[in-house]
């Protein structure tokens, strides 16, 4: 038996009745943020690897045990994106879009993590994100957590959705915290789990996220973070909450939030369901101030988020709400000499005349017994029928599929798309 070369295990294929869904899911994403005034950038998904090394941080678990990283012919070291926020920094520095200037970004597409993989957690998934550069207030870490909550709305998940918020203060601020925060774990160092342990001296604030119960129940008397803000930062997080609750949008405040990326400071938030199981995280996001001039350029104050594609289709589906949905809407059937011209003609003068609507011509002949069980197969809604009387007469039949109470009809060429027409917005 020949060997069979299968898909990169965590890598999946998206087959046509998958592609449906996305592309449903991804018109309202786009359609949302642009009316936001957010315009679209797309960057390389292959990197050096320097750059996810000094943005992200290279004691994170993605630097450390997740990037698919390889030295190429060249000898560089490169790295297959996981996340997107370091690859849109470097892209607005290297051709110069946050000097002195306002944008407003946003991108789509494939991330990689060498992790194992689980539901709603592959190693190639998709991510939707949004970064916003050259703003400092409130205000604009309010917009970004209202257009994710106006996403929720569209789809009708809401209410399906809890958001967690917290401050991360300044550099400043963290660096006290993090020396009392490490004091505290030293002193209970044999009762944190080892994930715990290794983070204590390279990334405790990481320790704070913990998965594992034992340890979550000892960090409830640890140092709280928010004892070592100032005056600026309070109001910061003061002023943000007051812009969610004037717009109706429900929050909890979660002290132990902290987001998996080194970057992150101030305001940084999670919309979590509970429905998706341990991987309940579907849109997460915050501000990292100092991470454009981590990467050598002025400082720029920026904020974003990224939306796990997987994740959200995965809790859409599931509640029912987005299905798989047909490839094609009319079908043009034919049979009887001149029936392949004629097809042809009719689809072509269609497809131009019904903007958006999906034609397809029967092809390879046949009876119309077989042809109306492949127009039913491909969950077409009319069917355009083309015999030797309507050749002959420059008509043709159009029949409604999916109502059998409808007769159908027969009517001249040249109201064939207005007949179509009425079937298709019932």
């Amino acid at each position: 038996m020949a060997l069979t070369v299968q898909a990169v295990r965590g890598m999946n294929d998206l087959l046509p009745e998958d592609t449906s869904v996305w592309q449903q899911v991804e018109k309202v994403l786009k359609e949302t943020v642009e009316s936001f005034g957010y315009s679209e950038v797309r960057m390389p998904v292959l990197e050096h690897t320097a750059l996810f090394n000094r943005a992200i941080g290279e004691v994170t678990d993605v630097v450390e045990k997740e990037m698919y990283t390889f030295e190429d012919r060249g000898g560089e070291m490169l790295s297959l994106r996981p996340e997107g926020t370091a690859g849109c920094v470097r892209c607005c520095l290297e051709h110069n879009l946050i000097y002195n200037q306002e944008q407003r970004l946003w991108y789509m597409g494939p991330m990689y993590r060498h992790e194992r993989p689980q539901k709603g957690r592959l190693r190639e998934f998709h991510q939707m994100g949004c970064e916003v550069f050259g703003l400092n207030g409130p205000d604009i870490d309010a917009e970004i957590i209202m257009m994710t909550h106006e996403i929720w709305k569209k789809f009708g998940i809401d209410q399906r959705l809890v958001l967690q918020l917290n401050s991360l203060g300044s550099a400043e601020e963290r660096a006290a915290y993090r020396k009392s925060l490490v004091e505290f774990l030293e002193a209970h160092f044999d009762e944190l789990d080892e994930d715990s342990k290794r983070r204590t001296h390279t990334n405790p604030l990481r320790v704070l996220d913990t998965k594992d119960e034992h340890t979550g129940e000892l960090l409830k008397s640890a140092p709280k973070l928010a004892d070592h803000f100032g005056e600026q930062t309070r109001e910061h997080f003061k002023k943000l909450c007051a812009l969610l609750e004037a717009e109706g949008i429900a929050y909890e405040v979660n002290p132990r939030l902290v987001r998996g990326l080194d970057y992150y400071n101030l305001t940084v938030f999670e919309w979590v369901s509970n429905e998706l199981g341990a991987q309940g995280t579907v849109c997460g996001g915050g501000r990292y101030d100092g991470l454009v001039s981590q990467l050598g350029g002025n400082p720029v104050p920026a904020v974003g988020f990224g939306l796990g594609m997987e994740r959200l289709i995965l809790l859409l589906t599931s509640l029912g709400i987005v299905k798989a949905r047909p490839a094609v809407d009319v079908c043009v059937l034919g049979s009887g000499e001149g029936a392949e011209l004629a097809q042809a003609k009719i689809a072509m003068a269609l497809r131009r005349e019904l903007a958006g609507v999906r034609i397809m011509t029967y092809c390879g002949g046949g009876s119309f017994k077989r042809q109306f069980k492949r127009a039913d197969k491909v969950g077409a809604r009319a069917a355009v029928i083309l015999g030797d009387q309507e050749i002959k007469d420059n008509s043709v039949t159009i029949k409604n599929l999916r109502d059998e109470s409808s007769e159908q009809q027969t009517v001249p060429f040249a109201q064939a798309a207005a007949a179509l027409r009425a079937i298709l917005l019932k």
